[in-house]
């Protein structure tokens, strides 16, 4: 599997699991900076290497009234501000070729977002920057098929890629993870990330907007690091009821110590042991 450097972190092959971690959306300046404050500091105290990830824009809403944003370029001001205080790289979604270039200026990876894994023009600009590519998996996708993102954005020449499981639909407003997806993903040889949060989600099942099961996240991330994720990618918020998107399946952010030291301890054992 290749492993992909990005700044002083490494993920893939044997490496200890990467936290790709923050609120599901730039809500305001205080928000982010503090939560990525608590989540430096947590990871900083456990070792575990992080990503910090918000999105400047959701583009991809259930109603008309969903909160999109602050506007792209003062998110991403404040993205900047959180790379450089706390030295963390970046993570935001790009929705069109237009706002590749802009986001590429902050982000260390851009991810392509589930609904927009087919997206070839969007997929083949992202991998022309010579950023990291994050493609998430759609849940309209076979395990299987990841491949053909993957080939679309490598044929830019640029190879640092990764994918994430989200989860699968599963009849109506409802999500499931199957683990056998995990290690058919990784046999394409490119890290393979679980995003545990939204995973959770039950899509359009709230008027208006996606519930969720939180109380899922632990026991998912959990059999994700024995399955042998390179990365766990988790949205938390301080106050995830009050989050102006994703608020049913966001983890509370005085949970993600204990998830971390619960997945750590299932990813040192499965990767010290090779097990995968």
């Amino acid at each position: 599997m290749k492993t992909i450097a990005i700044g002083s972190i490494s993920i893939g092959g044997n490496q200890p699991l990467v936290l790709i971690a923050g609120p599901c959306v730039v809500e305001s300046r205080d928000l982010v900076l503090k939560t990525a404050e608590k989540i430096k500091e947590i990871c900083t105290r456990l070792h575990v290497p992080v990503i910090f990830k918000s999105s400047y824009k959701k583009a991809n809403r259930t109603s008309l009234s969903g909160f999109t944003g602050i506007g792209m370029d003062k998110a991403l001001s404040i993205l900047a501000e959180v790379k450089k205080n706390f030295a963390m790289p970046i993570l935001t979604d790009v929705h069109t070729e237009e706002e590749v270039t802009s986001a590429a200026e902050v982000a260390d990876v851009l991810q392509i977002p589930a609904f927009l894994c087919r997206q070839t023009e969007l997929l083949v600009a992202a991998g022309k920057t010579g950023k990291v590519v994050n493609i998430k998996k759609g849940q309209f996708l076979a395990p299987e098929d990841i491949k053909h993102p993957i080939e679309k954005v490598a044929s830019t020449g640029n190879e640092k890629i990764f994918v994430t499981e989200r989860g699968a639909s599963f009849g109506y407003h409802n999500l499931v993870v199957d683990m056998r997806g995990i290690s058919i993903m990784r046999s394409f040889g490119y890290p393979v990330i679980l995003d545990a949060t939204h995973s959770v989600q039950l899509p359009s099942d709230e008027e208006g907007k996606s519930g969720g099961q939180p109380e899922f996240i632990f026991p998912i991330a959990r059999a994700g690091a024995a399955v042998g994720i390179s990365g766990l990618f988790v949205e938390t918020h301080p106050d995830p009821a009050r989050a102006l998107s994703d608020a049913a399946s966001q983890l509370p952010l005085s949970q993600l110590e204990h998830l971390l030291t619960q997945v750590s301890a299932i990813d040192t054992l499965t990767k010290h042991n090779g097990w995968l």
